[in-house]
C-alpha cells in the first residue's frame, strides 16, 4: 500500500528533478510531484512524495521534516485524503480546500439572493443612497 506525504515550504524556483534527487538519496523508488501554478508554471510551495510502506513513510518524515533545503526548512507530514470535486493540486492543502468550500457556499448564497430579491434587505448604511439611485433611475426611464 503506498502512502502519500505532503511536502511543504518548498521554494518557488524548484524543479521536480531537484526534489526527486533529494529523496533519491533516501530511496530511489520514491515518486515525487510538485504542484505548480497554472499561469506561471512555478512551484506553489508544496508537493507530494509517495512511499511504499508505513515504515518508509515514518522514516522519511523523521529524516526530512525540518530538513534545510535551499535555505528553507521542509515540512513533511502524511497527506490528507483527497476531497471530491476539488481542483487538481488542492488535494492536501487544508487552506485551499477550506477556501473552496467558502467559495461554493458564497456562490450558493448569491444564487439564492438573485432568485428571491424580496428576502434581501439593503445595508442600512446605504439605504438612503439606494433610494436616491432608484429615484434617478425611475425619472430617467420616465423621460426616455
Amino acid at each position: 500500500m503506498s502512502i502519500r506525504l505532503y511536502v511543504g515550504n518548498l521554494p518557488k524556483e524548484l524543479e521536480r528533478q531537484e526534489l526527486a534527487a533529494l529523496f533519491a538519496e533516501f530511496d530511489e523508488t520514491l515518486t515525487t510531484k510538485i504542484i505548480t501554478d497554472r499561469k506561471t508554471g512555478k512551484c506553489r510551495g508544496f508537493g507530494f512524495v509517495t512511499v511504499k510502506s508505513e515504515e518508509q513513510a515514518d522514516q522519511v518524515i523523521e529524516k526530512f521534516d525540518g530538513f534545510l533545503f535551499k535555505e528553507t526548512p521542509l515540512k513533511i507530514e502524511r497527506a490528507q485524503p483527497r476531497e471530491k470535486g476539488g481542483e487538481e493540486g488542492d488535494e492536501a492543502a487544508p487552506a485551499a480546500s477550506n477556501s473552496n468550500r467558502k467559495k461554493n457556499n458564497s456562490k450558493g448564497k448569491k444564487a439564492a439572493a438573485t432568485t428571491e430579491p424580496e428576502s434581501v434587505q439593503p445595508d442600512p448604511r446605504w439605504a438612503q443612497e439606494l433610494e436616491k439611485l432608484k429615484e434617478l433611475l425611475s425619472t430617467q426611464t420616465a423621460n426616455s
